[in-house]
């Protein structure tokens, strides 16, 4: 999805599941507050100095639910190409984690404040590049509209939940980096490549849910 605003279609009524009560048990029992994870070249090398960040997981509360991403521009001078959930640093007039996630959304999709509903949050995730990711989890009810900004976002998609939710459907690939080879989570999308933070946040999701029930 790209270029001027669009509507999402809204949602078809009377779901059999009950996707709310489930991702907020999931969320409950959730320990968003410890140590976070690390990334495998976080692990091997840890950075020399951590920046706070924050993102947006929003999940988009239809009777097949699926995960609002975003895939950045080419011409971007950090993660160019890369599948990522909207986010990024903590700015100085940010009130918290919640905050900087909510107007980095708007600022790359469109998507105002007003349309998510803040759930809670998983536990955070440390990168190899010295990010200290806070997901922090929003439902989406449709219909809703989104307006990418151009010059960061090349598409916005949705990557049903019902992948992430199988636990077979992950995987994990290795690849050189800097001389030493790291492991990473990959989530199959039939068109992009989801690796990284935002695949193993999207584990994290997942396991989460399927111990919820």
């Amino acid at each position: 999805m790209s270029g001027g605003a669009l509507a999402l279609a809204p949602a078809v009524p009377s779901a059999p599941t009950d996707w709310r009560a489930r991702i907020m048990r999931a969320l409950a029992a959730a320990d968003a507050t410890g140590e976070p994870d690390v990334s495998d070249s976080a692990r091997s090398a840890p950075p020399s100095r951590v920046v706070p960040a924050a993102v947006l997981v929003p999940i988009v509360l239809r009777p097949e639910p699926a995960i609002l991403l975003t895939r950045r521009t080419d011409a971007l001078s950090t993660h160019a190409g890369q599948v990522s959930f909207p986010g990024g640093r903590l700015e100085p007039h940010d009130r918290d984690e919640a905050g900087a996630a909510l107007r980095e959304t708007e600022e790359e999709t469109g998507l105002a404040a007003g349309a998510v509903e803040l759930v809670g949050r998983l536990p955070r995730f440390l990168t190899g590049t010295g990010f200290s990711i806070t997901p922090v989890v929003g439902l989406l009810r449709p219909p809703f509209t989104l307006a990418p900004e151009p010059r960061e976002v090349a598409e916005i998609f949705e990557l049903p939940l019902a992948v992430v939710l199988d636990e077979a459907a992950a995987r994990r690939e290795q690849a050189e980096f800097r001389g030493q080879m790291r492991r990473f989570w990959v989530i199959p999308h039939d068109r992009h490549y989801i690796w990284g933070a935002t695949a193993a946040i999207l584990v994290n999701l997942g396991r989460m849910l399927r111990k919820a029930g």
